[in-house]
């Protein structure tokens, strides 16, 4: 039995299957999935990369670190923002229940 499930969006939409019926996800990839939209939500995925100084840079992942480790379901200490590409960021942290997450923004 899982402990969390949320229907899947992908693309701000909903995944539906072969039937019309809406697809869950649940535990570890729903978490992921919340904080995504927790960070999309909050505004500050816009304002890091519409910024240009680096030190602005880094006050803005800190910024969504602290709102990461907010989610009571991590282990606190473990969120972790990384740039991948411009414009891309790797969000790593450890669930307190299932484990290690990566989400990519």
């Amino acid at each position: 039995m899982s402990e969390y499930v949320d229907l899947l969006i992908v693309g701000n939409d909903l995944v539906l299957d072969p039937s019309n019926q809406p697809v869950l996800v649940d535990d570890r990839a729903s978490i992921a999935q919340d904080i995504a939209h927790m960070i999309r939500d909050s505004g500050l995925l816009v304002t890091l990369v519409a910024e240009r100084d680096r030190l602005r840079q880094r006050d803005c992942i800190q910024q969504m670190e602290l709102l990461v480790e907010a989610d009571e379901r991590l282990v606190p200490g473990t969120a972790r923002i990384h740039p991948t590409a411009p414009g891309q960021y790797l969000v790593t942290a450890t669930t307190v229940k299932f484990g290690h997450i990566k989400v990519t923004l």
